[in-house]
């Protein structure tokens, strides 16, 4: 199968400290990954390596066919992380935050508005500042801006922490149809409940390194079979 990630022996530091002390991870093209282990464990740090935000400085990191102990840079365009922090500026609307988001990855434009509007961020929600929004809303806009640019490989940081019911039965959808699509879904997450049965393998991190490979548990009814969740600009 077509390998999105192909990490050896690698290595990456905070400071002299070894967020990653070795890990072995291939992840195929269309292929749902969950990522799970204690707090401190390197999951966000594998997530952000792969992203190229955090320098592999040992052993061979390859992503989307870019080689990243050589240049991490070369993948941030065709990769999505949605994290913890939003990254959004509050001076500027929710709208002109997804507009951005798409302008700095190479992206058009026209995907702001449909994927504010799916995210229940339509009408005057749009001309809101961020400062402005609430955490959950913020949380929305910056799901927003991946879904609008929908990269290759999809890099989710407990993604569904700060939504609602609503929100969170969204997201599931738009994984499956991310995959669906072709594209590769790795998610960091504590909530093996709600995430676990979206994946279809489940890799276990501890101290810096994979500990254990699983595959995925039964899984529920389909997102894609549940109907449109009604949209709110509440």
């Amino acid at each position: 199968m077509d390998q999105v990630i192909c990490l050896r022996s690698a290595v990456a530091l905070v400071g002299r400290f070894p967020v990653l002390a070795g890990v072995d991870l291939d992840v195929a093209r269309g292929e749902v990954v969950l990522i799970q282990g204690p707090n401190g464990a390197g999951k966000t740090s594998l997530l952000r390596a792969c992203a190229g935000l955090l320098r592999v400085v040992g052993g061979s990191a390859v992503v989307l066919g870019q080689d990243l102990v050589r240049d991490q840079r070369a993948v941030r365009r065709r990769v999505g992380l949605f994290g913890h922090q939003t990254a959004l500026y509050d001076e500027m609307t929710a709208l002109d935050n997804v507009r951005f988001g798409l302008k700095a990855s190479g992206c058009s434009v026209g995907g702001a508005e449909p994927a504010m509007d799916l995210l229940g961020l339509g009408g005057r929600l749009a001309g809101v500042r961020v400062a402005s929004l609430s955490a959950g809303q913020r949380r929305r806009v910056a799901l927003a801006i991946l879904v609008a640019r929908d990269p290759e490989l999809w890099l989710l940081d407990e993604p569904h922490a700060g939504l609602d019911a609503d929100h969170r039965s969204l997201l599931d959808r738009l994984i499956a149809e991310a995959a669906a699509r072709g594209s590769t879904v790795v998610m960091a997450s504590h909530e093996a409940e709600r995430a676990g049965p979206l994946a279809g393998r489940h890799v276990t991190v501890a101290g810096g390194v994979v500990t254990a490979i699983s595959a995925g548990a039964p899984a529920r009814p389909s997102p894609l079979e549940q109907p449109e969740m009604t949209q709110s600009v509440a």
